[in-house]
């Protein structure tokens, strides 16, 4: 782990993802952490009968390699197992005053918590405290509360398990609310509202097993080697057997190039190295729906063209069958006949299984090239290319990540993904599909399990039929519609199962400022962040053990249980010792504020369910008995469970009873308050390959070539030059939105780079002030961290603090 510096570089790296570059990270990182046994434990990681990885969502093999992770999963396992404590004689040194001034990294890098612990007004300190008195206030407040129960606010990271996350969901809704935003609102939430539009379902399409089947995978908006970097294992074996990956993104990150993978000895002792992508389109920041536009006004043009010459429509069966006198000529004129139905669109799988398709093509024709290329920045030959590819391709699939979903209009930016898949019926059958890439551990199947705020995607009647009780019917508060009703003092209390809310959270000095009048803060936690140290009058910290430790409840050693971002359950063990006696398990302490806020409930079995998380799995089958059968007896297969998705069999569970065509609203992903207007730039945020969302692991951005600084924006070299400024001068960057607040982020370095013009990006959460809430997805509320408009201008001041 290395700290900022006072003489940060910014130099090339020459390297591939993977290689001796990520050998020797997981080394450092080892040594950092003082787990010198980690290798050990590691070859349980993402293994049947293992423990499932606490980084990213991606998909367990059946057949796992011998190390089943990656460079950013090394450092999650040694950040959780790490032998630093933050125990009592911490906390006795550093008042929160002194705390606040830490860096976020060195406030996790401290280790992990030891006992559960109240602030302490007179002393301005966390103090320890028993287990049962802490249960016992913060049941009496919760109670006190209870006259409103949505003034109270229950939180879930995406790394709390299904098992947890199912009684939290079920604490929340027996006090009385739906106030249960998550992870999913701040990334994915746009995926979560788009695909039940479109095709009827709320996750992705794609299994493992497509990758091996597919001709050509779409990947926009991500950054592999640094959010999912074992995915470049599907990539790789694709591209070996001639699959194409054309990459949509606005940096050329070093992942999307080439990668050396550290398992194959031939290619570690040789200077092979595996081109990921065959093309790389740098798209504007907020440019992907009109660049997706242009692919798909490419394929109707096409299209139209072998129409006009009788060579594209659908096939026509009755006119098939009277030309034909028995079953073999009919099947011979029929293949014919499809191939001409799929000669650039599929218009069997269209007329069979999809609605809206003349008002799409309609819109495509209309677009207009000029405004495509502008939003975009991509020229029509290089749109029309990739038109071309994937019309020769038999199997297509669509992968993204959070640079589609945090945008404005993300939820239309997914849509049209879906509607380019749809013109080649590229959903539905092997080697297709649509592939959201989520983000933390659980967070889409939290979502599966019942945390949600909206009332109408809970079960709520079958919640009431098991537990006996009247489940609250109206809509909760998302992440953004949560900030703003304590920024309104609304809300007065914040139950947290994991996370750094205050840290994720847009608009970062405006919540903080609210966070701090909230009666209540409970945080269970593994460790120390910047979200306990901004705190409400009442404050504590609950310690729980995490997902690698050892579980011992009354019935022995216990297991839990995720779901990936490809819709398989897997069950995981823990491996190693807790890193103090006196932490508990999330269920159980889920158990006893339940147990210390709500009135008795003999259908409510928290004791038992804490002695043995097997009566909550059953609990979770009985809630959902299709989609989780067999849960608790095959949690542990290889592979996973395969979770039913419907659109995987080309059943759309829309209101149309088909898949939707649907339109966009608008070209620019964004918004369009000063959108084109000159010196204002769009905003991405993005991440270093030395972080997780909000854990900062080091200040070496080692693909990026950043070392020992995150104050920094990446700008293309002629908006520097046009702007004023140049390589290495600090500048600050003031949101250029007018609602009343002003925003800027002070000191950040520029490095000229490979992006756009009229494009820039500076890290997360680095960057996140500048990120107003009112600035999210029209339609899912996910804030909109992408497409943020920003002026820049030579700083006069010190530098921020860095996270």
């Amino acid at each position: 782990m290395s700290g900022p510096k006072d003489d940060p570089t910014i130099e090339d790296y020459d390297g591939p993802a993977g290689g001796f570059g990520s050998l020797k990270a997981v080394g450092k990182v080892a040594i950092g952490e003082n787990v010198p046994d980690m290798l050990l434990t590691m070859r349980h990681q993402n293994k049947p009968d293992g423990f499932m990885c606490v980084s990213c969502a991606w998909g367990k093999p059946a057949e796992p390699l011998p190390f089943e992770y990656c460079e950013n999963g090394a450092k999650a396992t040694a950040w959780e197992i790490t032998r630093k404590r933050t125990d009592e004689a911490f906390f006795e040194k550093y008042t929160m005053a002194e705390l606040a001034g830490w860096l976020d990294h060195d406030l996790e890098e401290a280790g992990r918590l030891t006992m559960p612990m109240r602030w302490d007004v007179t002393s301005d300190k966390y103090v320890p405290v028993s287990w049962g008195t802490a249960f016992a206030e913060i049941g009496h407040e919760l109670r006190a509360l209870q006259d409103d129960p949505d003034q109270t606010i229950f939180y879930v990271s995406g790394r709390a398990s299904l098992e947890a996350s199912y009684m939290f969901q079920l604490l929340a809704r027996l006090y009385g609310t739906n106030n249960l935003p998550d992870s999913s609102n701040m990334c994915h939430e746009s995926t979560s509202v788009a695909l039940p539009e479109s095709i009827g379902v709320s996750v992705g399409t794609v299994t493992l097993q497509d990758f091996e089947t597919t001709d050509l995978m779409l990947y926009f908006g991500h950054n592999v080697a640094t959010n999912s970097p074992r995915m470049l294992h599907q990539f790789q074996a694709a591209k070996q057997r001639g699959a194409t990956i054309i990459s949509v993104n606005p940096l050329r990150e070093r992942g999307l190039e080439r990668f050396k993978n550290p398992q194959s000895p031939s290619q570690m002792l040789s200077g092979d190295e595996t081109v990921i992508s065959d093309t790389i389109l740098q798209v504007a920041v907020g440019g992907d729906i009109a660049a997706i536009t242009g692919i798909c006004k490419a394929l109707v043009a096409m299209d139209d063209a072998c129409a006009e010459i009788g060579k594209a429509g659908p096939t026509d069966r009755e006119a098939l069958l009277a030309r034909t006198e028995d079953d073999g000529g009919f099947s011979i004129k029929a293949g014919a006949a499809a191939a001409k139905a799929r000669r650039v669109l599929d218009h069997d799988f269209i007329a069979e299984h999809t609605q809206g398709f003349e008002a799409f093509a309609d819109y495509c024709r209309a677009a207009d090239w000029g405004e495509i290329e502008r939003v975009s920045a991509l020229t029509r030959p290089a749109l029309e290319r990739v038109a071309e590819q994937y019309a020769a391709a038999d199997k297509a699939m669509g992968i993204y990540g959070m640079g589609l979903t945090q945008q404005v209009h993300g939820t239309e930016t997914v849509q049209m993904l879906v509607n380019l898949l749809l013109l080649r019926g590229n959903i539905g059958k092997s080697g297709t599909g649509i592939c959201p890439v989520r983000g933390h551990s659980n967070v889409q199947g939290q979502r599966t399990v019942g945390v949600t705020e909206k009332p109408e995607l809970a079960p709520l009647d079958k919640l009431k039929e098991l537990y006996d009780f009247e489940p609250p019917r109206h809509e909760g508060y998302t992440t953004v519609t949560g900030c703003e009703a304590m920024i309104d003092g609304r809300v007065k209390a914040f139950i947290a199962l994991g996370g750094n809310f205050t840290r994720a959270a847009p608009d970062i000095p405006r919540v903080e400022d609210a966070w701090r009048k909230l009666r209540l803060t409970v945080a269970i936690a593994t460790k120390l962040n910047r979200s306990h140290i901004v705190h409400g009058e009442i404050a504590y910290l609950l310690p729980c053990l995490g997902r690698i430790e050892i579980d011992e409840q009354a019935t022995g050693p216990q297991a839990v249980s995720i779901e990936s971002s490809l819709a398989q359950f897997h069950g995981s063990r823990g491996r190693v010792a807790p890193a103090s006696p006196e932490l508990m398990s999330e269920p159980a302490i889920i158990a006893a504020i339940a147990t210390a806020a709500l009135p008795e409930n003999p259908k409510v079995p928290w004791t038992d369910w804490t002695g043995d998380y097997a009566l909550i799995r059953k609990a979770i089958e009985r809630t959902w008995p299709a989609t989780f059968a067999g849960l608790n007896d095959r949690m542990f297969t290889p592979g996973g469970i395969e979770r039913p998705v419907a659109a995987r069999e080309r059943k759309w569970n829309t209101r149309s009873g088909k898949a939707n065509f649907l339109l966009p609203t608008a070209m620019f992903g964004g918004t369009g308050e000063s959108y084109g207007e000159a010196g204002v730039l769009q905003l991405t945020t993005v991440r270093s390959n030395d972080q997780f969302n909000t854990s900062i692991y080091g200040y070496h951005d080692r693909f990026r070539g950043v070392n020992g600084t995150r104050m920094v924006v990446f700008m293309n070299g002629a908006d520097a030059t046009a702007l004023g400024v140049a390589a290495d001068d600090l500048v600050d960057l003031t949101t250029a939105i007018d609602d009343g607040h002003s925003r800027v982020v002070r000191g950040l370095r520029v490095i000229p780079y490979d992006i756009p013009r009229g494009s820039c990006a500076a890290y997360f959460p680095e960057a996140t002030p500048l990120v107003p809430l009112g600035h999210h997805d029209l339609h899912a509320h996910t804030p909109a961290y992408k497409a943020v408009p920003v002026r820049v201008s030579a700083s006069h001041t010190a530098p921020q603090r860095a996270v």
